[in-house]
């Protein structure tokens, strides 16, 4: 009896262990196929983009509309100037007030990404009023340019892990920022030149606003300084990965490895 006791511990010993390697064994074989069909592995949560690892020198600069329009014009004639496409992430409110800059804007070839219908507090939102914002704020987008976008930034760059999760559960990528011009608080030109070239890098995305007062005079010394520093200036979805990749604890978008 002793003897058999002692035998069946030994195979229930070998099952397990057998039972462990069968498992070490498939969890190496379906890594690589779900890192390749999951984009985002992160510890803590899913996060939004606020840059993108690059070994060229990449970058891109974004704007959020939500009021007013006095400088737009002449932020899309410096653009123009220098032949640079951008992403404007737009707001319903904005929308409604000025049509016909969000023709222009696209018919000039800057992207359009979404920031919702009423610019709230998105992780003060259930995930069904997070839809009904993204929805209104597609459909807005799309009844004048007939272009589907592709690309959301959080209003006031406010989310959490669930927020994120709704995000790209429809089908966009969300966006933060690794730059932030602070162009909204009245900043010089020559003090946001300043806070963009002394931050920049490959992969940036530069946060800046259609209606900072001294943004456009700014862009006049960004924008050829980065041309010379031998920088490629393009839309936020032309900067990120595509295929196999993942968006670390920090928000960087990164390669599979």
């Amino acid at each position: 009896m002793i003897v058999i006791r002692l035998t069946n511990k030994v195979i229930r010993r070998c099952c397990i262990g057998v039972g462990l390697l069968v498992a070490l064994i498939l969890c190496l074989t379906l890594v690589p196929v779900l890192r390749q069909s999951v984009a985002y592995v992160v510890a803590g949560g899913e996060k939004p983009i606020y840059a993108v690892e690059r070994s060229d020198k990449v970058i891109a600069l974004s704007f959020d509309a939500s009021w007013g329009a006095t400088h737009t014009e002449d932020i899309l004639t410096i653009l123009d100037e220098y032949d640079v496409k951008t992403t404007f992430f737009l707001v319903n409110l904005w929308i409604e007030d000025y049509p016909e800059l969000v023709a222009e804007i696209d018919q000039r070839g800057h992207e359009i990404g979404l920031h919702s219908a009423t610019h709230p507090y998105f992780t003060s939102l259930s995930p069904a009023e997070i839809t009904g914002e993204i929805q209104a704020n597609k459909e807005a987008v799309t009844k004048i340019t007939g272009k589907t976008p592709t690309v959301f930034r959080f209003p006031y760059g406010d989310y959490n892990s669930n927020t994120v999760n709704t995000i790209h559960s429809l089908g966009l990528e969300a966006i933060q920022w690794s730059v932030d011009s602070l162009d909204w608080k009245e900043l010089s030109a020559s003090e946001i030149s300043l806070r963009i070239l002394d931050s920049v890098n490959p992969g940036a995305i530069v946060l800046m606003h259609n209606n900072g007062a001294h943004t456009a005079e700014a862009l006049r010394t960004v924008i050829p300084s980065l041309l010379g520093e031998g920088y490629r200036i393009v839309p936020v979805s032309e900067l990120l990965l595509t295929g196999d990749y993942y968006v670390d604890q920090n928000g960087i978008m990164r390669k599979g490895e």
